[in-house]
Formats: C-alpha cells, structure tokens, sequence
C-alpha cells in the first residue's frame, strides 16, 4: 500500500480473523507497523474511531499486558471491552463453544481469546460471525510477536537483514517469531536444549517462508552458536502456563540456556535483550541483563498497546 494512502486512512485486512501469524500477510504487518506507529505518535487522532464497538475478552488463563493493553487499547479508541476470565474453567466447559461464539457475535465487534488449545481459538472463529483474536494459546501468541517487530522496527529503523537468537523453550512464542520474522526477511536462530525443539511442522513452514524471503531459519542446541552475531537475544519462561508440573525438571534440563551477561556478550554489541514477560528473574534471565541498557522489555510490553490499537483499527473500524 502505498505511503500517501497509509497516512491518510486506515489500511483494512484482508481477513477477519487473527487466529494464527499467517492471518496476516507481509504487506499487511509492514502496513500495522506504519499504522502503530502513527497511533502511538498521535493518539489522539484516533481517539474516536471505534466509537460503539465493543470486545469480548475471553481468558482462560492469567494475564497482565495482554489484558490491560487490549482493555486500553479499546477504550483509547472510543470503543469498550468486557472481559471473563471463564470462572477458572476453560470455553467451551459450561456451553458448547458454537453457542458462546453465536451468542457473543450478537453482543460485540469481536472477541479476544486467550486459551490453553488453539482449537478453541480456532472454533471460536469458525462459528462467530465477527473477528476473533488469538491473544495467546498453546501453539501461537501472535499479538507478542506484533509488538516484538515493531519494537525492533522502531529501535533499529528497519527490520530485514537483522537477526534474532530466541534461546529457551520451543514453545509458542518461539513458533509466533519465526511464522513472522522469517516473512519480515529477519533472519532467525532458535536455540533449545534437546527434546525441547519446536513443533516441526511450524518449524518446516517457517524454513519455507524464509527460503522465499531470502532470510535464514537456524535451529540448534547451543545458545551460544545461535546468539552470534545477534542483533537480538529473546527468551521466554522455562515453563509456561499448564506446566508447572514439570519445572523442577525443566530448570536441570534448561540450566545451560540461562541468558547472562556472558552470552549477551557473543551477541552484536549493540544487541538488544528481549523478553514477553512475565520474567523469572535468576532462572531464564539474570538481573543484570534484565535491568542493563540492552534491555528493551518494558518497550515491547509498551508496544503491545500500540499495535492492538493498530490491529484493531485495521479489523474493526
């Protein structure tokens, strides 16, 4: 879309649906990043343009940013959100998942879901006649990875030819960034202790667009070969949500993939450290990596504000 049209009005999507990364093409997030960064520029331009238009947030599991970032992001455009936390249950426990999705797309603009499955995210939008958003499931967190390039976009000016090391859990961040990052042209290596790769048929996806993109896709277990060179270092809970069980075990497993001052050190020198938050600071992530000027965490969680506003623009207005 051409830069005359992006400053004058919002850019539209060509689905109505943010389910997985793929739901928007390159030419779209390039467009989200501009628009992000116009609404976080002047937010006040756009203070009414989802006057009347409501959000259903549906959360199965605990949350902080995505919460408050997509309740703000609505209420700063002129719209609302209602949030359940699904009474500690999962949707889809009470009702059949059709019959929340029906009754909801008579209520609201469009639903937010943060759930254990994606098949629930996934059903939600088959059955609802408005957009549904992935704000978190087992396989994806899209909205992250949002803010995660536009964060990088904004501290480096640009985004192909860089490259980031995620060190940690394949899980799914891991698979978000290289669904995105592989079409930005960014050049990605994930680094995970042995049987914690991630899942293989994303990971095959992503080589794919990153073949196409001209951009690598590395995957190793060795943190210290994958932070090389890295313009960014990124990890993520040793356990996520739904594993508590095993984090005994996953601290012995992942004790060598603890990001420190020493491996930050491998990287570029003017390598950013990154992280989703919520940090288990002495456990993936030392203090002082956390609190150094490399750090750019609170501007990614920032972030995630300005590019819901975006994405919600471009869904919803």
């Amino acid at each position: 879309m051409p830069a005359a049209t992006l400053t004058s009005q919002i850019p539209k999507v060509s689905t109505a649906r943010f389910t997985t990364d793929l739901d928007l093409t390159s030419d779209e997030l390039a467009a989200l990043f501009l628009l992000a960064a116009r609404v976080k520029r002047s937010p006040r331009q756009f203070a009414h343009k989802l006057s009347g238009r409501y959000l259903a947030l549906l959360f199965e599991k605990p949350s902080l940013r995505t919460r408050m970032t997509f309740e703000l992001a609505m209420k700063q455009l002129g719209g609302d959100a209602v949030f359940t936390d699904c009474n500690g249950g999962r949707i889809g426990d009470r009702e059949p998942i059709q019959d929340v999705a029906r009754n909801l797309e008579r209520w609201v603009s469009g639903i937010v879901a943060r759930t254990y499955q994606q098949a629930t995210i996934d059903e939600l939008s088959r059955w609802a006649a408005v957009p549904v958003i992935n704000a978190l499931s087992d396989l994806y967190h899209p909205c992250q990875v949002l803010a995660d390039f536009f964060t990088l976009q904004e501290k480096f000016g640009q985004l192909r030819g860089l490259k980031l090391a995620f060190v940690g859990d394949g899980n799914n961040v891991a698979h978000s960034l290289m669904l995105t990052g592989s079409r930005l042209g960014v050049d990605i290596a994930i680094a995970t202790p042995s049987g914690y790769e991630p899942n293989r048929e994303i990971f095959a996806m992503a080589a794919g667009f990153a073949a196409a993109a001209g951009c690598s896709l590395r995957l190793t277990n060795d943190a210290f070969e994958a932070v090389e060179g890295a313009h960014a270092v990124y990890t993520d809970v040793w356990a996520s949500m739904g594993q508590e069980k095993e984090s005994g075990r996953r601290r012995k497993d992942f004790a060598g993939y603890q990001v420190t001052g020493k491996l930050m050190a491998a990287a570029l020198p003017e390598a950013a450290f990154m992280h989703c938050l919520p940090a288990h600071r002495g456990e993936e992530v030392v203090d002082e990596v956390m609190e150094s000027a490399a750090s750019i965490v609170f501007e990614q969680a920032e972030n995630r504000l300005h590019a819901q506003k975006a994405l919600l623009l471009m869904m919803l207005s």
